[in-house]
């Protein structure tokens, strides 16, 4: 008896070269400013507590990468999922987690996320659908794969975006979600975020070819796109999302963009040259690159040194009701270790 043969799919497009659909618009380009600045001076007053002593454990900041998140969820709709690893503080942003909630959770107080039992890298939000930051490196790929199932079982046109780093992307297990998600065809959006760097090691000594090609023989196909500027991201990832949303199945998208500080706050990143970090900040800063897009589209001064305003005020209110939510109580010890059914 012949196999049953799948479906030929539809070819995905790519968006090298594609034009926008449609021109921004200023609320458009004030939004997405916006968006990536609370990102930036909510990581950086994160690193002033963890200097301070008010963050302990471990803490990865996203300084640098704002463009990556910010364009791919600015195209995604209200049923999708998200799922990241432990460089997560701009995802729970983006995803419209509330910042004092986020930063009362990283200082360990009551009224974090997880009631200040979770840390940076275990908060969840159901009701804006992130499904969390995880400490595994791959983990991620396994539970958007499943949150991939659970669209289509569903039915509800959901797509699941799973982010994981460079050096993830060369864990057996993700191997293994690709070749799951192709033979089910489901609606998972894979992002690699390729700063570069596994923890310290250049990601060319340490994974052969190019990320976004790992899924070929498995039939997915995958893109690479620029992640330093967010309107390249959001072009990328729309047509990404319109291709799985069609039905066609999985996709991968490897974003290249650049971290500025280590690897973790106990990273002095000595395995990178200064030269290397200031070509970066001085010639492909995202944020600086958007805010020039913003003048070029004759946006006010004062409309952006408003949002510049607005952006320090709620991180420093962020900061203050932290600091000043009480430390759970000891008996928060004995919850939420045992769930009876």
């Amino acid at each position: 008896m012949a196999a049953t043969q799948k479906k030929k799919k539809k070819e995905p497009k790519k968006s090298s070269g594609a034009p926008q659909s449609k021109t921004p618009s200023q609320d458009d380009l004030k939004k997405l400013y916006r968006d990536m600045l609370l990102i930036r001076r909510f990581e950086e007053k994160a690193g002033q507590l963890y200097g301070m002593g008010f963050i302990g454990g471990f803490c990865h900041l996203y300084i640098g990468q704002e463009a990556v998140v910010t364009g791919i969820t600015s195209v995604q709709e209200k049923q999708d999922t998200v799922v990241t690893s432990y460089r997560d503080h701009a995802h729970m942003l983006a995803c419209g987690m509330e910042p004092r909630g986020i930063m009362a959770e990283l200082t360990g107080r009551v009224t974090g996320y997880s009631r200040g039992k979770g840390g940076s890298m275990h908060m969840f939000s159901r009701e804006e659908g992130f499904f969390g930051g995880h400490g595994i490196v791959g983990a991620s790929t396994s539970i958007g794969t499943g949150l991939g199932f659970a669209h289509k079982y569903k039915k509800d046109k959901g797509v699941a975006v799973a982010y994981m780093g460079d050096g993830a992307a060369n864990q057996g297990q993700v191997a293994e979600c690709y070749n799951m998600a192709a033979l089910w065809d489901l609606p998972v959006l894979f992002v690699i975020e390729n700063n570069q760097y596994g923890m310290g090691t250049s990601v060319h000594r340490a994974a052969a070819g190019q990320l976004y090609k790992r899924g070929e023989g498995y039939g997915i196909p995958g893109e690479q796109v620029d992640g330093m500027d967010v309107f390249e991201v959001q072009k990328a990832a729309k047509q990404a999302l319109d291709y799985i949303r069609s039905g066609n199945g999985p996709y991968i998208l490897e974003v290249m963009t650049y971290r500025y500080r280590g690897h973790s706050m106990s990273d002095p990143a000595k395995y990178r040259t200064k030269e290397e970090v200031s070509s970066f900040k001085e010639e492909r800063d995202p944020i600086t690159h958007l805010k020039e897009t913003l003048l070029a589209a004759k946006v006010p001064e004062d409309d952006i040194k408003e949002i510049d305003k607005e952006i320090k005020e709620i991180v420093a209110e962020a900061a203050q009701f932290a600091q000043e939510s009480p430390e759970p109580d000891p008996s928060e010890l004995w919850t939420d270790v045992l769930v009876e059914v």
